[in-house]
């Protein structure tokens, strides 16, 4: 478990984890295009579920402006794969089980859920520009209006 905190200026980590498919995607195999990277607790959860469809509704104006969305979580590959088909998620998901790559990103450890202080993912997102270098970094976010956020701060909004 980690507190180290991700700022923008610094390198994202690099890494390699399967997504929903099985197949391995490595972080720096997308330079060259930003990136939002987005960590969730768990997939098929109301709030995932909200946060992963407004992405899946707002994928358009991302793709437009060159932004491909990533989604990684502890779940499993198999998992992962009946969330994009349940939810037609159209972009990649990666499942981080040793949650190694969310300690990496800060983004693993103490929380409050329901008043209950718990270890888990911590809802949080990155915009990795095309050189991998964070340009934002936003942690404990709401899944409720959180992709609206991401867009106005990215100028997609218009």
């Amino acid at each position: 478990m980690t507190d180290a905190r991700l700022a923008p200026g610094d390198l994202a980590p690099d890494f390699t984890l399967d997504d929903q498919n099985g197949e391995p995607i490595t972080l720096s195999q997308l330079r060259g295009s930003r990136v939002v990277l987005y960590f969730y607790p768990e997939a098929m959860t109301p709030g995932c579920t909200t946060e992963a469809c407004d992405f899946r509704d707002n994928l358009n104006s991302f793709a437009s402006a060159g932004v491909k969305v990533v989604g990684v979580s502890k779940d499993a590959v198999e998992k992962l794969a009946r969330f994009a088909e349940r939810d037609g998620l159209n972009y990649t998901l990666l499942s981080d089980k040793d949650h190694a790559v969310q300690e990496r990103y800060g983004t693993w450890g103490e929380k409050q859920n329901y008043g209950k202080t718990v270890v888990g993912s911590i809802r949080s997102t990155f915009v990795i520009d095309a050189d991998g270098v964070i340009e934002r970094a936003w942690y404990n976010v709401k899944a409720t209006g959180h992709v609206a956020r991401v867009r106005r701060d990215l100028g997609l909004d218009g």
